[in-house]
């Protein structure tokens, strides 16, 4: 008996739930006629679910049957207490044109939060439905003044936000978290997007003055934390560091805010503040790993803005000096045989310096670490068997690692260098699914630079030419990888591989900050070959590099607006939609 009652009752759920979904059909389509008879049935068969109710309502309001939806709203109202309906008949009023009446009953409705403050959750949410925000303000704001512990701060939020008080929005916003701050990431994607990168913004500016009116008057670090975040957003990475070091100086349980706002400075080639913030954590941390790791990430940025290779080089061996050659400095180590092989030229003294390396009591995947550097070294001179081996014995001994997947396109790469690319591309193949997004990019940018130009070539000269270059590129021989280019656009003009060669020349004439000669390279490209795969990558470059280097602005949104129309599938789509529109002064989130 109980397996046929409980059949019933699943059947009748099922059967409710199928007309449910017809009749939002219908009244999503502005089919209303249909909607009104399946929400008549619906609320026939269930008078007891407010939703039937008010759906009922919303479709008889729709076909204008106004004296309908008010009989109704009066009898529900006789039989239940609800002041939320009285929001409702409000409406039903004010679309009659009965002003006068529906603010009686809007009203009437607001006076039921004196009897129960908790009424303010459904009356403020019927109000916000049908946008009358005054009245839904006014009904959240009076239940917090009887109730304080009732919190409708994100509610008002909002509504502040719809109506364009962006201070009292920030405000509320600000008081919501001083109680929940385990909604500080939700609250910052909504004040993102009422702010941009430009400090002198107004929205910008009414944030700052409310944040640090809330430090003077509360000692809490959830607003430090806040103009932290504000500051980075604004790419203020000095002042961000200022808050970061107040926080720290207060709770000093950990340095991972300041290490993140570190690389965060790093990567956006803020490299002085960076330093500042690097040489703070190597003066400050206790950990000796955290200690290393700001000495490898200034050396790193080093490499990038000083020449002085000797200084650069005594520092390394400094650090060694004082933190020895052991397991806790192998990422160092590593670092410093790349810098010997391809900043000072001296693979030799880099191979045997990580040989050694390997001698050390490390783990697999260290070991993994240490090969792949010492198969780069051999790439840079040329010996490609000897670094396949390398390459090879990190997929076997960490099979379906990340590690593995980077040596196997090593693999690729090197095959690539040699000049065989039948074997490059059977492992790019595997390699377009790759776990990391980046492998698999790169795989698959490398797997069609070979199968655009096999075709075209059958002796594939050119692209083992360009292969050379690319080559000469990798080891950091720039005017070499340049000049060989240069043959490439002579010898195979109107051919695949000649937009290729113009990006690839490009991007070094950007490296060694020749902007005219990067900005040509990228023109020819969008002018000869606009139909091609690297259009949407020339674009992006063109833009970029009017942005940041050639200070054009409006020839930056030009181009960004030409992957936003045009190429909308480029993988730039995104960035380059966020950066046109933070050009043009929109706020951005």
């Amino acid at each position: 008996m109980r397996f046929f009652i409980l059949c019933f009752l699943l059947s009748s759920v099922s059967m409710f739930s199928q007309e449910d979904l017809l009749a939002k059909e219908y009244y999503k389509n502005g089919e209303f006629e249909k909607a009104l008879s399946a929400y008549q049935d619906l609320y026939r068969k269930s008078s007891n679910n407010n939703a039937y109710f008010l759906e009922l309502i919303k479709t008889h309001q729709q076909l204008e049957q106004l004296d309908q939806a008010e009989t109704l709203l009066i009898k529900q109202m006789e039989r239940i207490i609800y002041p939320a309906l009285y929001v409702e008949l409000g409406y039903n009023y004010q679309l009659k044109d009965n002003l006068e009446t529906a603010n009686l009953n809007y009203n009437k409705a607001i006076t039921y939060i004196d009897e129960n403050p908790n009424y303010a959750f459904s009356v403020g949410k019927f109000f916000e439905n049908r946008s009358l925000l005054d009245q839904a303000v006014t009904t959240y704001e009076k239940a917090m003044a009887i109730k304080p512990e009732l919190n409708f701060n994100i509610q008002l939020a909002r509504i502040y936000g719809e109506q364009g008080n962006v201070e009292k929005m920030f405000f509320s916003y600000l008081e919501f978290i001083g109680s929940n701050s385990s909604y500080l990431n939700t609250i910052k994607r909504a004040m993102s997007d009422f702010i941009t990168e430009n400090p002198e913004n107004e929205n910008n500016i009414l944030l700052r003055r409310v944040l640090l009116k809330k430090v003077q008057e509360e000692p809490n670090l959830l607003w430090n934390e806040l103009l932290s975040w504000l500051f980075i957003q604004q790419k203020d990475y000095n002042k961000a560091f200022a808050q970061e070091k107040a926080i720290f100086n207060r709770q000093p349980e950990s340095l991972s805010r300041i290490e993140e706002l570190a690389f965060i400075a790093m990567n956006d080639d803020a490299f002085d503040v960076a330093k500042n913030i690097f040489n703070y954590l190597a003066e400050t941390a206790q950990n000796p790993d955290v200690q290393i790791g700001a000495h490898y990430n200034l050396l790193q940025i080093d490499l990038k803005t000083q020449t002085d290779i000797k200084a650069i080089e005594s520092t390394y061996l400094e650090l060694f000096r004082t933190f020895g050659t052991t397991r806790q400095t192998i990422k160092l180590q590593i670092a410093y045989a790349h810098f010997l092989a391809f900043y000072k030229h001296d693979p030799l003294a880099a191979d045997l310096f990580l040989k050694e390396s390997l001698k050390l009591p490390i783990s697999d995947l260290e070991e993994g670490q240490v090969k792949l550097e010492l198969g780069a070294i051999l790439v840079l001179q040329e010996k490609f068997n000897e670094a396949l081996i390398y390459f090879t014995q990190i997929q076997r001994n960490l099979k379906n690692s990340t590690l593995a997947q980077e040596a196997r396109f090593k693999v690729a790469q090197t095959s690539y260098y040699k000049g065989d690319f039948k074997w490059a591309e059977s492992q790019l193949k595997i390699l377009k699914s790759s776990t990391s997004q980046l492998i698999a990019n790169d795989a698959l940018d490398l797997m069609l630079l070979i199968t655009d130009n096999k075709f075209e070539d059958s002796t594939q000269a050119g692209l083992t030419l360009y292969a050379k270059a690319d080559l000469m590129a990798f080891q950091n021989k720039p005017n070499e990888a340049i000049s060989i280019l240069n043959t490439v656009l002579e010898n195979y003009k109107g051919q695949s591989i000649e937009a290729q060669a113009l990006y690839k020349q490009g991007q070094l004439f950007e490296a060694n900050k020749q902007y005219e000669k990067a900005e040509t390279n990228y023109q020819m490209i969008v002018v000869n070959f606009k139909d091609g795969i690297l259009a949407d990558d020339a674009y992006f470059a063109l833009a970029e590099l009017y942005e940041k280097h050639l200070q054009n602005p409006q020839k930056a949104k030009e181009f960004y607006e030409q992957i936003i129309f045009n190429h909308q599938d480029s993988i730039f789509f995104v960035e380059a939609r966020k950066r046109f529109r933070e050009l043009r002064g929109d706020a951005v989130n």
